[in-house]
């Protein structure tokens, strides 16, 4: 596996790539480029100008979070064509740039959803939250204000401003589309790029949906063991394949990680590895990577990713907020930092177990 860390890019990310180089383990960076809308273009040079930027602190880019999916795609819109046409422009001029990772995700209107962007632990840090309660309480077009307080002066991906401003035409949009119809906006979609993607030896990364419901009544098909399983097999493509989110599929409680992982051969290209801690099914906060800060078993979560022959980048995924760091919401360095570190040990605790086994 290659251990790596999010970064949004120098004008918008409060960490810094040479902060990220001295992570131990970290060679490389899982970026995006952050001003870009979705169904735009990303040109050769801008690639190539942020390939340039990262290389120049010693770093790689492992991958690209997020060539964003438009709404014309997911909705199959008058305008899907011309939008998956820049899409596979997109994927070609990053192909040339040698970046071979795409993670991306095909969730209506909300990219994520969360409740609380700063809800304080016992120990004073803070954590982003999910509360069902307060989702069936809220209007879906004032979320993002009940939320703004906590951002930190950050843009919170999947939460632009400017995206924000239309989510009543965006629900107007999807009133008609269920999981049938999304899931079949999805295969088209795949369909049309994987010949760009194989020529350019290119692994589309599909993100889980987060939560692993429907919310606000909005369909969801990429949220449990038998749904993914559909996508890899009605799309028999190896470049079609997984990021592997232990933190949103595990917001399904009946989702069993390292099986899923188990089941997954082959088809994960990239991997989210983070805790959740539970109070109800519906109520639950990020919690520290360690296994005995949340519910899932990391150890176990880990070495299924070893056992598979996974060998593609990784990165800890939304950390807390602690000693008194000012960033965007879960994602700060230290607590990635320190995450990052605890998976890269429990990878060599497993690796030389099994050559000791030999």
């Amino acid at each position: 596996m290659e251990m790596t860390l999010r970064w949004y890019g120098s004008k918008y990310d409060t960490v810094q790539l040479w902060q990220i180089r001295q992570i131990p383990g970290v060679k490389g960076v899982i970026t995006t480029l952050y001003n870009k809308q979705p169904g735009e273009l990303w040109e050769h040079d801008e690639i190539r100008a942020l390939r340039k930027e990262v290389a120049g602190d010693g770093l790689k880019i492992a991958g690209i979070e997020s060539v964003n999916v438009s709404d014309a795609i997911k909705a199959a819109t008058p305008d899907r064509d011309l939008h998956i046409e820049n899409y596979i422009k997109t994927l070609e001029n990053l192909g040339k740039e040698d970046i071979h990772l795409v993670c991306y995700n095909f969730m209506p209107v909300f990219d994520w959803t969360r409740t609380e962007l700063a809800r304080k632990r016992e120990d004073g840090s803070t954590v982003l939250a999910y509360k069902q309660e307060a989702v069936d309480a809220l209007v879906p077009e004032k979320m993002f204000e009940t939320l703004a307080e906590d951002t930190n002066g950050t843009v919170m991906p999947g939460w632009e401003p400017e995206r924000m401003g239309h989510v009543k035409e965006l629900f107007e949009l999807y009133k008609d589309i269920d999981e049938e119809k999304l899931f079949e906006n999805l295969v088209y979609f795949l369909k049309a790029i994987m010949p760009v993607c194989n020529k350019y030896d290119i692994k589309m990364a599909i993100h889980p949906d987060d939560p692993a419901w429907p919310v606000f009544g909005l369909p969801r098909i990429i949220n449990n063991e038998q749904n993914i399983l559909k996508l890899m097999n009605a799309v028999d493509d190896v470049h079609n394949g997984v990021t592997f989110c232990s933190g949103s599929y595990g917001t399904n409680l009946e989702n069993d990680l390292p099986h899923m992982i188990r089941v997954l051969k082959g088809r994960i290209h990239f991997a989210h590895v983070r805790n959740l801690k539970f109070i109800s099914p519906t109520n639950f906060e990020e919690a520290a990577h360690l296994s005995e800060d949340g519910t899932f078993d990391m150890y176990e979560i880990v070495r299924a990713l070893y056992e598979t022959g996974f060998d593609g980048p990784i990165r800890p995924d939304h950390g807390r907020m602690i000693w008194g760091e000012v960033a965007m919401p879960g994602y700060g360095l230290y607590d990635r930092a320190l995450g990052a570190t605890y998976i890269n040990g429990l990878w060599e605790a497993i690796e030389k177990g099994a050559r000791a086994r030999k």
